[in-house]
C-alpha cells in the first residue's frame, strides 16, 4: 500500500486546505442569513464575499500540492469536488430569500451540477473518467466571479479616483453567462460520455471478435 493511500496519510496539507473549505461553509451562510426586515449589512457581505474567494482559491491550490507533493488518494479525490459543490450550491441557495440572484437561475446551475456528477459516476462505473473540460473550467470561472461579486452586493464607490461600480449588476451579467456556458459545457460532456461509450464498445467487439 502507498503512502497516499494510508490512513494516516490523510492529515496532509492538501486535506486539510479542503476540510477548512468545508469547515466555514457555516460561516458564510451565517453571513447571508436573512434576517425579518433586513438584509446582509455591507460587512457581512464583505466577510461572505472574502470566505468565498478564498475557499476558490485554496480549491485549486489544493489540488495543485495534491499533484506536486504526490498526496492524491481516493478520499481527496472525493472530498476536494465535493468542499467546492457544496460552497457553491450553499451560496447559490442562500441567495435566492435575499433576491439577490433569479430563483430559475440558481435552479439551473444546481440541477447541471447533479447531472453532470451522476453521468461522471456511471463514466467511473464504465471504467473511464469524464476529465474537466475547457469549456467546463471556463464556466467554472465565470461562475465563481459571479458569486464573489453577489455576495459582495453592494456599489463600490471610490470618490478619489471616480470609480463607482455597481457590482452587483456586474455578477448577474456574469452568473447569466456562467448559465449559458454551464449548458454548453454540460452537452460536451454528454457527448465526451457518448464518444467513449462507443469506443469502449468497439474495443469489447474487437477481443470478442479475437
Amino acid at each position: 500500500m502507498s503512502k497516499a493511500h494510508t490512513p494516516s496519510s490523510f492529515w496532509n496539507i492538501p486535506n486539510i486546505l479542503t476540510l477548512g473549505r468545508i469547515a466555514v461553509i457555516p460561516v458564510v451562510a451565517l453571513m447571508l442569513w436573512e434576517k425579518p426586515g433586513e438584509f446582509p449589512t455591507p460587512t457581512e457581505g464583505i466577510i461572505a464575499c472574502v470566505i468565498f474567494v478564498i475557499a476558490m482559491i485554496t480549491d485549486v491550490i489544493d489540488g495543485y500540492l495534491a499533484r506536486k507533493w504526490n498526496l492524491v488518494s481516493p478520499m481527496g479525490a472525493y472530498l476536494d469536488p465535493l468542499a467546492d459543490k457544496l460552497m457553491v450550491a450553499t451560496v447559490l441557495i442562500m441567495l435566492i430569500p435575499l433576491g439577490w440572484a433569479p430563483a430559475w437561475i440558481i435552479a439551473v446551475l444546481i440541477c447541471r451540477e447533479m447531472t453532470i456528477t451522476g453521468l461522471r459516476s456511471i463514466a467511473s462505473q464504465q471504467g473511464f473518467s469524464l476529465s474537466a473540460s475547457p469549456m467546463g473550467k471556463l464556466k467554472t470561472a465565470y461562475q465563481s466571479t459571479a458569486l464573489g461579486m453577489l455576495l459582495w452586493h453592494y456599489p463600490l464607490s471610490i470618490p478619489q479616483f471616480g470609480v463607482h461600480i455597481d457590482v452587483h449588476s456586474s455578477g448577474i451579467v456574469m452568473l447569466y453567462i456562467s448559465v449559458i456556458l454551464a449548458l454548453v459545457s454540460g452537452a460536451e460532456y454528454f457527448y465526451l460520455y457518448y464518444k467513449q461509450t462507443l469506443q469502449q464498445n468497439e474495443l469489447a467487439d474487437i477481443a470478442d471478435s479475437m
